[in-house]
């Protein structure tokens, strides 16, 4: 199993990382324009295999996408990252023509490859890479949903005093501060409804933190989070590489499901060795179903923004 990470940046080497210690590939190459950041990166990362316990071999390189030939699996973190006060969307001039490129060049050496998007404003990235190849949809895969569901759970545990391990959650909708549709009704601890739990006022606290949660990082951190973005592509490569058939909700191209089309956003998808094997409609209220249909038309305002 060969992974490609484009951009060897904070989010990219965290990718690298998280995905060397699970210890599922024989390769991780890092890539990015910056000469020598990459093989700098790698060699630092292997620097720790022997403390680490993998065997997992990370390379780096300098633009070369010779290197990346026949990957399973390439992840796009290249991008502008977040500034404090700055929206995903404000990302998308910048960053579109650079998901563009790389997509087209990650191709041209990986044409049977599964692709990871993370690269903001992200359910507009996935959807251009959805326009731009001809990659079957199923490949093409946005990260967002599995990282706002870490992030959920998080703040369910802290609410419920309760270790995470305890706690299930998902976030679908839009991978942006207003667009997401944290699932309250559905969360549970140990499979009884957190609801029986917190007050209702306390659950919708938790759901605003939720829905702010990469803007609160970025404001502390001055720049976008990157261990849990790391995680949550590392969690995504590894259902796929280990044809472990679990549900994420990831952004996913729709074609009439959730009465949704031409869309890619955030719903539980079953994910395995081609990818996404399956959109997983779960019964929403009318609640949520009026919700991810506000958080589409806000997607499709970013997508309006796009080059196509």
């Amino acid at each position: 199993m060969k992974v490609t990470v484009v951009g060897a940046g904070a989010v990219g080497a965290s990718c690298a990382e998280y995905i060397a210690i699970k210890d599922f590939a024989s390769e991780v190459v890092l890539l990015d324009i910056k000469e020598g950041y990459a093989e700098g990166k790698a060699m630092d990362l292997m620097q720790t295999a022997s403390l680490n316990g993998f065997d997992t071999k990370i390379t780096g390189t300098t633009n070369d996408y010779t290197k990346t030939a026949n990957s399973d699996v390439v992840v796009i973190t290249s991008g502008i990252p977040r500034k404090p006060g700055m929206t995903r969307e404000e990302l998308i001039g910048i960053n579109a023509g650079i998901v563009k490129t790389v997509a087209a060049n990650l191709i041209e050496h990986s044409p049977n490859t599964i692709m990871i998007v993370v690269s903001n404003p992200m359910d507009t990235m996935t959807y251009l890479v959805h326009k731009a190849t001809n990659l079957p949809k199923e490949r093409i895969i946005g990260m967002g949903g599995a990282l706002d569901s870490a992030r959920f759970k998080y703040r369910l545990a802290e609410a419920l005093g309760a270790p995470i391990s305890d706690v299930d959650g998902m976030v679908i909708g839009g991978h942006s501060d207003k667009g997401m549709v944290p699932l309250t009704r559905l969360a549970t601890r140990n499979s009884v409804p957190v609801s029986e739990f917190i007050s209702e006022e306390r659950l919708d606290q938790v759901k605003e933190d939720t829905k702010v949660g990469g803007a609160t990082l970025t404001k502390l951190l001055g720049t976008s989070a990157w261990y849990a973005p790391g995680a949550a592509v590392s969690g995504l490569v590894q259902a796929i590489a280990c044809d472990q058939k679990k549900i994420f909700p990831c952004s996913a191209l729709l074609e009439g499901e959730y009465g949704l089309n031409d869309i890619s956003i955030g719903v539980p998808v079953v994910l395995g060795r081609n990818g996404i094997e399956k959109i997983v409609e779960i019964e929403l209220n009318d609640a949520e179903k009026a919700k991810i249909q506000e958080s589409a038309e806000g997607v499709r305002k970013t997508n309006g923004l796009l080059d196509l």
